[in-house]
């Protein structure tokens, strides 16, 4: 019969091919899993992100299989070359319409592979600073410290300035605060000294660290000194707060003005 014939010549054209297509085909996704697993191995030493770790060895697998079907179909004789410019077109117009996105997400790559940031700092970006919460592959989620989630895309983010207040373990606090010109300045350093001495969470002794306390300016109407101490990041705005109230006490207390800005008035009588 015909067919049987046709068949025939078809099996004999084409067997041996299949044949190795489909061997091809079974070493190759064997070999592309092996890939992906050293990857994500590779990734995991290097101390990336588990959501970029999982998301760039899925992407390169990916990637690799379509390339194994492609290279397969054109051993058994399927044309693949106009496959493969459709295939080209369509990515060049999806990457075109996506323009933002494929910025974010490359953004995203790139903060995950960097770590300027991780969950939990507090950050000051874009204009906005917070505490990050998670590292998405195409936005970065911020709580604000009035308890306002915002979603920041992830390409101006990795792009823009970025300072983390949370990197280092010490922060310096800089202060600034002024007595009058008819104050005594030994007793003004004094009782800065010792407001220093009495907050616990202000490092005193540690070499590099010590507390400055030195005149910075003869303002107009003011002698101006310059404070700077240290402390462990978390500690940085309650010895902030705590060293501006207690030093208007002590000053209260010891007789030490602090000047402020006073317009005479003078009144004139018109007859």
């Amino acid at each position: 019969m015909d067919w049987v014939k046709q068949f025939e010549e078809l099996a004999i054209a084409y067997g041996p091919k299949a044949l190795l297509a489909l061997l091809v085909l079974w070493v190759g996704w064997k070999v592309i899993g092996g890939i992906v697993k050293v990857t994500d191995k590779a990734l995991e030493r290097s101390n990336a992100e588990v959501t970029l770790r999982k998301f760039l060895a899925s992407l390169i697998g990916s990637i690799l299989k379509v390339m194994l079907i492609i290279s397969v179909a054109s051993m058994v004789g399927i044309q693949t070359t106009s496959f493969v410019a459709v295939l080209g077109a369509a990515g060049l117009a999806i990457g075109l319409a996506l323009q933002g996105s494929l910025s974010n997400f490359a953004g995203g790559v790139l903060i995950l592979l960097f770590k300027p940031f991780k969950a939990g700092d507090f950050i000051e970006a874009q204009g906005i600073a917070g505490t990050v919460k998670d590292i998405q592959i195409f936005t970065t989620r911020i709580l604000t410290g009035d308890n306002k989630l915002i979603f920041v895309p992830n390409g101006p983010l990795a792009n823009g300035n970025i300072t983390n207040f949370s990197a280092q373990s010490h922060r310096r606090v800089d202060m600034e605060f002024g007595i009058g010109y008819d104050d005594d300045i030994d007793k003004a350093r004094a009782t800065i000294s010792e407001v220093i001495n009495s907050i616990d969470a202000i490092i005193k002794t540690e070499e590099g660290r010590e507390p400055l306390i030195a005149i910075c300016a003869l303002a107009d109407s003011s002698v101006n000194f310059r404070v700077r101490v240290w402390v462990l990041s978390p500690d940085y705005w309650s010895v902030f707060y705590a060293m501006h109230e207690n030093i208007k006490k002590a000053f209260d207390a010891n007789g030490i003005s602090i000047p402020y800005p006073q317009r005479d008035v003078h009144l004139h009588q018109v007859s």
